[in-house]
C-alpha cells in the first residue's frame, strides 16, 4: 500500500489505538494548533478563491470544531513557519 510515508488518517488511527491500549485520554489540541496543522489546506483553498469564512464552514461541517473565519485569519501559519510535508 504505502512505503515509508503514511497518510495522516493512518497515523491518527495508530495513535488512537495506542492511547486506548495504554488507558490514556484522547490527545487535545488548542484551536490555534489545529488551524496551524491545516495551513497548507487553508492556503490551497484561499488560492482556489475560498474565503476564511468559507473555510471555517467546511471545517465546522466536517469536524466537531468550533472555528470562525476570524480564527482562521488569526491562527493560520505562514508558509515559512510550516513544516515541510510530503504529498
Amino acid at each position: 500500500m504505502w512505503s515509508g510515508s503514511y497518510p495522516l488518517q493512518v497515523a491518527l488511527r495508530a495513535s488512537g489505538a495506542l492511547r486506548a491500549a495504554a488507558g490514556l485520554e484522547p490527545e487535545l489540541f488548542p484551536l490555534s494548533s489545529v488551524v496551524g496543522m491545516v495551513s497548507d489546506e487553508i492556503q490551497a483553498l484561499r488560492e482556489a478563491g475560498k474565503s476564511d469564512d468559507d473555510i471555517a464552514r467546511i471545517i465546522r461541517a466536517n469536524a466537531v470544531i468550533e472555528v470562525t473565519g476570524a480564527d482562521i485569519a488569526e491562527h493560520d501559519a505562514p508558509p515559512d513557519l510550516r513544516r515541510p510535508r510530503q504529498g
